[in-house]
């Protein structure tokens, strides 16, 4: 059953996923014959930090499918900059549009705004904890050049630390047999607690190396990522990080021929320019494939009618997590879930306990 709004991909079931999957890579070979699916029907975009390829694709998403599209993409230009709550702004919206899309810069707040609406919402974006469609994407992508799912050498490389394209696939990817996640990163900027406690207790493989040289001939899948400025607190300690891994021709000699490169993107210095004419380089059609998952997307949470199953337990104490929604939002109900012994907070996955 498909769930009422979209805040992590792991929430969906293998059999809901699957049909996302299959539903864009319809889209994407007979475009016309979706047109006008969503005539009629208003998406509101609410960015409260910058984007392009994202914001873009869901535009353009709603449009092919037939629908309408109001929002903001800037956080100055709505009620936002005078002070009003997240709470406030999502049930205004509400009253306007069929589904919101929303990236917020702060973690857990597309899952805070999902618990006053009974509009949908996408996550397209928190913080640096999670990006669904970024994924649905990605995985649209894999079965495609691919063929499969399953049984894949996976390097992730960059800033496994701050960067939410990661830690979604990480959890999408582990429910898919004999697959190995190969960690890329200086220690700094190494996987969060809770993903790293989510992989253990799943059962999931997966290496790390402090190279791109060392692991490269095995991989199936590179999947690249940029040092985020943005989620440094300090400028000397993004400089410090910067361009400490970066993909090279010479690199790539030492890949299989039918591996594939992928990025999230925008890339700015850890791939070379000249990578880009590899023909192992799939990060632009990526970008493309984003926009079929996202019409997929939209059509099959708009023809849904579920409510929200979800159970989750209030806890005594707050989140100690000062990049957590709830720290902002200071009106929301400190909610956890479970996981064996541990409790973590139920916006941001910070472990409370």
């Amino acid at each position: 059953m498909f769930s009422k709004s979209l805040i992590d991909l792991y929430d969906l079931d293998s059999d809901d996923l699957e049909s996302l999957i299959n539903l864009a890579l319809k889209i994407k070979e007979s475009p016309k014959e979706y047109m006008d699916r969503c005539h009629g029907k208003i998406m509101a975009t609410l960015f409260y930090e910058p984007s392009t390829r994202t914001q873009m694709s869901f535009k353009t998403a709603m449009l092919r499918l037939g629908g309408q599209v109001i929002g903001f993409d800037d956080p100055k230009n709505s009620s936002v900059a005078k002070g009003e709550s997240l709470r406030d702004t999502v049930k205004i919206f509400a009253n306007y549009a069929d589904i919101i899309v929303m990236r917020n810069p702060i973690e857990g707040a597309a899952f805070a705004a999902s618990q006053y609406i009974d509009v949908p919402i996408i996550n397209a974006g928190d913080g640096g904890h999670m990006h669904p469609t970024q994924t649905l994407t990605d995985v649209v992508t894999l079965k495609s050049e691919l063929g499969r799912l399953h049984n894949l050498k996976i390097g992730l490389c960059g800033d496994m630390l701050n960067s939410r394209t990661v830690h979604s696939l990480i959890k999408t990817m582990s429910r898919y047999e004999d697959n190995c996640f190969y960690l890329i990163s200086a220690k700094e900027l190494e996987l969060p607690e809770y993903v790293l406690d989510f992989m253990r207790e799943h059962k999931v493989e997966f290496k790390t190396f402090d190279n791109i040289e060392d692991c490269i001939p095995d991989l199936d899948v590179l999947y690249m990522t940029r040092i985020q400025r943005e989620r440094f607190d300090k400028e000397e300690d993004y400089q410090r990080q910067k361009g400490i891994f970066i993909l090279t021709v010479d690199k790539m000699k030492k890949a299989k021929e039918d591996m594939i490169i992928m990025h999230p993107l925008p890339k700015v210095d850890e791939i070379d320019v000249e990578v880009d004419d590899d023909k192992r380089a799939k990060y632009f059609e990526q970008a493309r494939y984003g926009l079929f998952a996202r019409m997929a997307l939209i059509i099959k949470m708009l023809e849904s009618d579920n409510k929200s199953t979800a159970q989750y337990d209030l806890s005594d104490s707050l989140c100690k997590n000062p990049k957590c929604i709830t720290q902002t939002e200071t009106y929301l109900k400190p909610y956890v879930s479970t996981v064996g012994e541990n409790k973590y907070c139920a916006y941001c996955d910070t472990k409370i306990n």
